[in-house]
């Protein structure tokens, strides 16, 4: 009887939650009719469980006080209910951080490095005694200058730009009096920057890109989503079309790569 009542309560342990205490419970076994004071005979056959709080005290004395009658069980078990709100718990948490717009362009060691000083040194002319007069004081050949840097880029939306200082390519400032019809002071010249990149269209696999400035032209420029790679920039300058008066030519092309 030990084992089977410590059973039971083993029972009651495992199945109470916060939220169902176990309530009281009651029971009288028997088989006999007992006269209980205030209520009468009372039929124990079969038991009687978890009578009110008056019949459960008056079997209480009867059981108690019978060497021959009937037994009694009780249990009783309580907890502390749930303090709050029992819930699911979902939190989103929020990260921020900002990463400023920033554009690179590696060209040489130190910012102001001459290295962007370039010179194409003696500009060839034909100055033999038996040209043809149509080609004396022309250009020999074309001049030619290349540049690359295995860092460039930005990391936002931006325009890369190339400016020229004279729509007329490089100038010769001192020229003195000469035949316009047989001579020049400006030799033209095209600037081409490539790369690869994309468009502002959206998250692309980035392509060459090129930027082109003709002869002809001052500046151009290209719209680019945030790109980084390596840039090649070209820049020639054609045989002129009539001959060249003697001096310095000088120009700059600016490029530019701005952030938008």
């Amino acid at each position: 009887m030990k084992k089977i009542l410590s059973g039971a309560v083993a029972a009651i342990a495992l199945i109470a939650t916060p939220a169902m205490a176990q309530t009281n419970e009651r029971h009288y076994a028997g088989t006999a009719n007992v006269n209980v004071p205030f209520f009468g005979n009372v039929n124990l056959s079969g038991g009687i469980t978890n009578p009110g709080p008056l019949l459960g005290l008056a079997l209480d004395a009867v059981v108690e006080n019978s060497q021959t009658f009937g037994t009694r069980y009780t249990v009783q078990a309580d907890a502390p209910n749930t303090t709050g709100t029992v819930e699911n718990i979902s939190l989103q948490f929020n990260l921020t951080g900002t990463v400023p717009k920033d554009c690179s362009f590696y060209s040489g060691n130190g910012y102001t490095s001459n290295v962007r000083n370039i010179s194409f040194g003696e500009i060839g002319i034909r100055a033999g005694n038996n040209e043809n007069v149509n080609q004396a004081f022309d250009m020999v050949g074309p001049a030619v200058a290349d540049i690359d840097t295995l860092t460039a880029g930005c990391n936002f939306n931006n325009t890369v730009k190339l400016v020229k200082s004279d729509v007329r390519g490089l100038v010769n400032a001192a020229p003195g009096g000469y035949d316009t019809d047989e001579f020049q002071d400006h030799i033209p010249y095209q600037v081409v920057a490539t790369w690869t990149g994309v468009g502002t269209g959206g998250p692309a696999v980035g392509t060459g890109q090129t930027l082109d400035v003709s002869t002809t032209e001052l500046s151009d420029q290209l719209a680019q989503g945030a790109w980084r790679s390596g840039m090649h920039i070209k820049i020639t300058a054609p045989v002129a079309a009539k001959g060249l008066v003697a001096g310095t030519y000088s120009g700059h092309t600016t490029l530019t790569l701005t952030a938008s």
